[in-house]
């Protein structure tokens, strides 16, 4: 089976808000390269400064009316496909159920289920809402009809660019008051207050360096049992809109109450931060009074940052909400145990048992199921490339170029064939 092949038929693409960078102005010039009709839609002065290709609409009314206005863009363009970065940002939620009942096809962008050389590139949905099965039998048969996905083509992913490219969006967004008077941003924070809590945290970041590594070596050095707990943005839809739970402030502390009372008595827990974490959250305070709390001593043991893969060598199990860490953890047959339903979450692959259970009855994932889940993920719903520095543009949008020309996705052709 080849999931590679395209179609050559002239399609007439939408194209709703992007990500904070050139992205969708590239794969708009790839598109139209091809003889694809593209129309843009903007929904503020940010979406406006990365968009070059003319084709444009600019939408300045509320949410809610949204699929009426773009009805008759449906109409009058005869659209379709229609584009989208998340399928949980508010101009979008509407905009995709109405295109589907249209019969108007969704593709969803999101950033990857594998990192860092891959984006996730979806038919209707990402995440919880991923057309992706959860079946472990499809999966081992899925493996078996599919070669090896190799190594992605490696770039170069500098933080420095992808802060470029976060400010100009946001300096443009000034004027979104003016020009967009109805634009309500998805994000949990203001531009200013976040950039603050980045700088702050990276001038305090060669101190926390020093004391983590500390911390790691005394850890490793006491050849006791440890857990870790990563940590996700509390800005991630992943846990906004797919989990039960309203920040990670509840996370860390479901989980210390399980540690404290059904741990082994040597454990530690080891909650690390996540590496994009804008500092504004007072996690090392709130870690200091679960510990008090439930006398835990020295076995809460908090990272401001520090090498995941490498805890991974030696953890005895990775607790997650639906982070990608999970995919991480799987692959090195760490056991895992998800707070929600991730894509990555089922029998063979997480614990399926309760919180309180893993503790002491955690089991390997089965390493044939995982490597032939990542081989069917990696060549159905995944794209070499990123979001966020040429190279990585220039190779995300080639790549999707050709998903997007096709009729039947890679993944509803590897269904078809296995149900066949």
């Amino acid at each position: 089976m080849s999931v590679l092949t395209s179609s050559n038929t002239r399609k007439r693409f939408l194209l709703l808000q992007g990500v904070c960078s050139p992205f969708f102005d590239r794969l708009g010039e790839q598109l139209m390269a091809a003889g694809h009709r593209v129309i843009k839609i903007n929904f503020t002065v940010g979406d406006s400064a990365f968009w070059r290709r003319g084709n444009t609409y600019a939408y300045r009314g509320q949410a809610k009316d949204i699929p009426e206005f773009l009805s008759q863009i449906w109409d009058r363009h005869e659209i379709t496909d229609q584009v989208v970065f998340g399928d949980r940002r508010p101009v979008h939620r509407r905009a995709i159920l109405a295109a589907r009942r249209r019969g108007i096809r969704n593709y969803v962008f999101e950033e990857g289920y594998f990192r860092p050389y891959w984006v996730t590139l979806e038919r209707e949905g990402v995440n919880a809402h991923s057309l992706l099965p959860r079946d472990p039998d499809w999966y081992h048969e899925a493996g078996k009809r599919l070669p090896s996905a190799g190594r992605p083509m490696a770039f170069p992913n500098q933080f420095h660019t992808r802060a470029r490219h976060d400010v100009i969006y946001h300096l443009a967004g000034i004027a979104n008051p003016f020009l967009h008077p109805h634009y309500r941003n998805h994000a949990l924070v203001t531009a200013p207050v976040e950039y603050a809590g980045f700088l702050l945290r990276k001038i305090r970041m060669p101190y926390l360096k020093r004391r983590d590594e500390e911390r790691i070596q005394a850890l490793l050095g006491a050849k006791r049992p440890f857990y870790l707990l990563p940590l996700q943005l509390k800005s991630d839809a992943q846990i906004r809109y797919h989990s039960d739970y309203k920040n990670m402030q509840e996370v860390i502390g479901k989980v210390a109450a399980s540690f404290a009372y059904h741990a082994p008595r040597d454990a530690f827990l080891v909650i690390k931060n996540h590496p994009l974490d804008m500092g504004l959250t007072q996690y090392a305070r709130l870690i200091q009074v679960l510990t008090h709390e439930y006398d835990l001593g020295d076995r809460l043991v908090y990272l401001e940052g520090g090498n995941l893969e490498a805890l991974l060598k030696h953890a005895n199990g990775l607790v997650t909400v639906n982070s990608t860490a999970g995919n991480v953890s799987l692959g090195f047959e760490c056991p895992t145990h998800t707070l929600a339903s991730p894509i990555y979450d089922m029998a063979g692959l997480t614990h399926q048992g309760t919180l309180d259970d893993f503790w002491h009855n955690a089991t390997k994932p089965d390493a044939e199921l995982f490597r032939a889940y990542r081989r069917t993920v990696a060549q159905t719903v995944q794209i070499n490339g990123g979001f966020y520095c040429r190279p990585g543009i220039d190779l995300a949008a080639g790549n999707a170029l050709r998903a997007l020309q096709r009729e039947r996705s890679p993944l509803q052709q590897l269904m078809d064939e296995i149900s066949s």
